[in-house]
């Protein structure tokens, strides 16, 4: 054999490692793909009740679909709908919505969006049904907040606003800004 026959059998075994190893790399990157993080258990129809220290019915959720991931503490929910008591009250305001998500990392804040409504159960509520964009509830201080635009009806009386803080243990309701409203005297 001479050199060059022995120079071109070199090149090529040392481009075909290389190519080789190459290959080899972009195998691993393709077959590894994106890591997609699977739930820890799902339920469908699901059906949930709290009770507080004393015993009391604190709140109930039901959603349709629900999938639970540990690593990030978070629950997701599809229509979920949150049955919230104030302390003492036997009245429950019902928040529905069509997606949410459930973070239990200090406290429990559950957040909703798309088609947010509460509405009262109770009849002789002044307020009977809100309806907003999405919503953060704290559900160990029964408080909802949102700063997005919000539509209220109530009992003689329609009102907007933009922003709201609600506390249900008080049983209070506040419009943040760009307040209006339409009042009907009672006949």
């Amino acid at each position: 054999m001479n050199r060059v026959t022995l120079a071109i059998i070199v090149f090529f075994s040392t481009a075909f490692v290389l190519y080789w190893q190459v290959q080899q790399k972009q195998g691993d990157k393709i077959a590894q793909g994106p890591q997609i993080e699977r739930p820890d258990y799902m339920a469908t129809d699901l059906n949930s009740v709290a009770y507080d220290e004393q015993g009391n019915l604190s709140s109930k959720v039901t959603a349709k679909h629900m999938e639970h991931y540990a690593t990030r503490d978070t629950t997701l929910f599809t229509e979920p709908v949150y049955w919230l008591y104030g302390e003492g009250s036997d009245s429950p305001w019902r928040i529905s919505a069509k997606e949410g998500r459930l973070k239990k990392d200090d406290t429990q804040k559950a957040y909703l969006d798309w088609d947010v409504t509460l509405e009262a159960i109770g009849k002789k509520e002044p307020i009977q049904s809100v309806s907003t964009r999405h919503v953060e509830l704290d559900l160990d201080n029964k408080t909802m907040t949102t700063d997005a635009m919000v539509y209220i009806k109530g009992n003689g009386f329609q009102s907007q606003g933009k922003g709201l803080f609600a506390d249900f243990n008080n049983e209070t309701v506040r419009l943040n800004d760009q307040v209006t409203g339409t009042y009907e005297a009672n006949k």
